[in-house]
């Protein structure tokens, strides 16, 4: 089933979901949420979004911190929301890293969460691309 992808990205959506024991996984997405502005975190906010959208027309069942803390700021310690979505993370089936994930901390070390449970692991690009224009 094709996906459209979003303007001026080239993304690499799974069109296909080969799970052997249940019909629907739980996906977590990983990506930058933090910036240097509040417009800038805005628009991370909005490509999880569509990118959340996207695996949950494909049949998966997303996680996205992203969309779930993002008018909490200041409201807890940052510890609080990094091992909350952690936990979230340890409860899901895999893990989506977002094309710009490598700018983000929090998203290596979620992947590496990942990695260690022995997650799926399904990139929005190929990882070794090179970083795109909008990610600068």
């Amino acid at each position: 089933m094709p996906v459209e992808a979003l303007p001026k990205v080239t993304i690499v959506w799974p069109t296909e979901v080969d799970w052997q024991d249940k019909p629907i996984k739980v996906i977590y997405l990983a990506g930058p949420f933090r910036a240097d502005t509040q417009w800038k975190i805005i628009q991370n906010v909005r490509r999880a979004e569509e990118a959340s959208l996207k695996l949950w027309k494909i049949g998966y069942i997303v996680i996205c911190p992203h969309t779930m803390t993002q008018n909490f700021q200041g409201e807890c310690p940052d510890y609080v929301w990094l091992d909350g979505c952690i936990e979230l993370l340890k409860r899901c089936d895999a893990i989506f890293l977002m094309r710009n994930y490598k700018q983000s901390i929090g998203s290596l070390e979620e992947l590496k969460v990942a990695q260690e449970l022995g997650l799926a692991i399904i990139y929005e690009e190929p990882p070794n691309l090179p970083p795109h224009p909008m990610d600068s």
